[in-house]
């Protein structure tokens, strides 16, 4: 900067060569990064999956379809598409800076009455005066106000091309997420079922016993009160099941209504693997669409800062300009001008106005940096928090088994004994109780143990590919017809560099 005040007189006088003021953008790092890893994270180290598309681990046909359809219809990733093709056209603006800023074609013609009444031979002249021109201008980049200006919008490009793939990591991992909680609910109501008629035989046989006369009251009411507190969650699960689908649906695109491809698979959940990575946590972490989506706002800002201080300097622009004027008047002559030369502009007395504007960018660009700090450090929480919920769940979830297992056992062994008179009722309504407790537990350490997959491959940025690209062929014919948008359109994939 110094060196560019000491020879800032020369280069203007020279109109030779020129600076770039403002900040070049340093990567904002984090040490500890560098050989980050946690203990849970440890424990899912392993064969792993290709993060990619870490959805095909599951071996799952209708997730994988599923996927595959809001790709193409999801509102959020087809607005997303869309805005690479907004910073796509506002990098092209800003890179018409390196051109003349002005270009000026001019063309009137007016109709003039001259009056000489004050002359010897006094007599008005009407006549027609025609006039053609061009003008040209260009500001120097002698500070480089532009190529700041273009450093940023590249960065804003690139920033957008990282947030499309970052709504593609948000969208796999809802559709994933909703999908296995509505197979998880799925599976909860059958066994709420399955209970109910267990429940509903143990019923019959308290009542016949009653009406009888062979046992009391309470064992039917207790064996009804449990019946009924069962069939009531049947509901329940169905309002949840209803609640998924239309989120689904709101997912792929669709209007709510029934997904046919549901039928098939109806109540499967898998049990996750527990080693599913295989890069170094750290690694994967840089790689999150969103954390390069911050890096580049911050490299965008860091140019804005070059762009406001470029406003402290003169601006040197070259001018030119080209007339040709005809009058059809005879005793007046036609013209023909040409004009060229240097201009400078500066106003040194802004009171502080400029100055400003140059802490001001500086410390909206201190914000970002802040802030991708941040978000590295939240990243590397949601990753470890997934990690942990994955290896607790799955250890939930063997235990469950276990102790559904044993319930079930219970359960026979008591109602043997009630049939042979070596027990009362309340021990086979403790066994019923306990068994659908158990059943009903362990599938929700198992969809638990799904949700923790699918949010731990969401943590690491899993999902940000894809080969199609972000504005489809139906959407771009319509842009087309309405707007001229060249070649900004083109075919590109939607992959952040």
């Amino acid at each position: 900067m110094a060196n560019c005040l000491r020879h800032g007189a020369l280069g203007l006088l020279l109109v030779a060569g020129g600076c770039t003021v403002g900040p070049d953008h340093v990567p904002p790092q984090d040490p500890w990064l560098e050989r980050w890893s946690t203990p849970a994270l440890e424990q899912v180290r392993g064969h792993g999956a290709d993060l990619r598309q870490w959805w095909r681990v599951f071996a799952d046909p209708t997730l994988d379809a599923l996927i595959a359809e809001a790709d193409a219809h999801n509102a959020n990733v087809q607005v997303a598409g869309l805005r690479i093709a907004e910073a796509r056209a506002q990098l092209a603006i800003v890179r018409t800076g390196r051109y003349p800023q002005l270009q000026q074609l001019r063309a009137q013609s007016l109709y003039l009455r001259q009056d000489q009444s004050g002359t010897p031979a006094a007599r008005d002249s009407v006549f027609w005066q025609s006039s053609l021109g061009f003008d040209i201008a260009w500001e120097v980049d002698f500070w480089g106000r532009f190529s700041r200006a273009i450093e940023s919008a590249d960065a804003a490009y690139f920033a957008s091309q990282a947030n499309y793939a970052d709504a593609l990591v948000l969208l796999r991992a809802q559709v994933a997420d909703s999908y296995f909680a509505l197979r998880t609910v799925e599976a909860r109501l059958d066994i709420a079922r399955d209970n109910a008629r267990r429940q509903a035989r143990s019923l019959q046989i308290t009542e016949r016993l009653f009406r009888h006369g062979e046992n009391d009251e309470l064992d039917w009411q207790q064996a009804r009160t449990q019946l009924l507190a069962t069939e009531a969650t049947i509901p329940e699960f169905e309002a949840q099941l209803n609640a998924l689908r239309n989120l689904l649906c709101a997912l792929l695109g669709r209007p709510p209504g029934p997904l046919a491809q549901l039928q098939a698979g109806h109540g499967q959940l898998p049990l996750p693997d527990l080693q599913v990575l295989q890069a170094v946590p750290a690694e994967l972490l840089r790689r999150r669409p969103d954390i390069r989506a911050a890096e580049q706002a911050v490299a965008a800002q860091s140019a804005l800062v070059g762009v406001a201080e470029a406003d402290l300097y003169p601006q040197l622009s070259l001018l030119g300009s080209i007339g040709w004027s005809l009058v059809s008047a005879s005793h007046l002559p036609d013209s023909f001008d040409i004009a060229a030369g240097p201009g400078l502009l500066w106003n040194p007395f802004d009171h502080g106005r400029r100055k400003n504007a140059v802490r001001v960018e500086d410390a909206r660009l201190q914000q970002l940096i802040t802030l991708y700090h941040q978000q590295v450090r939240e990243a590397a929480r949601e990753a470890d928090d997934a990690a942990s919920a994955l290896v607790r769940a799955l250890q939930s979830a063997a235990i469950r088994d276990q102790g559904a297992a044993a319930a079930s056992r219970s359960l026979e062994l008591a109602s043997a004994q009630y049939r042979e008179g070596f027990a009362d009722f309340q021990r086979v309504l403790d066994a019923q109780q306990l068994l659908l407790q158990q059943q009903d537990g362990y599938l929700v350490s198992r969809g638990n143990a799904v949700g923790s997959l699918v949010a731990l491959y969401k943590a690491l940025g899993g999902g940000w590919q894809r080969q199609a690209p972000p504005i489809d062929a139906a959407t771009r014919r319509q842009m087309q017809q309405r707007t001229d948008w060249g070649e900004l359109l083109g075919e590109q994939e939607g992959n952040a560099r």
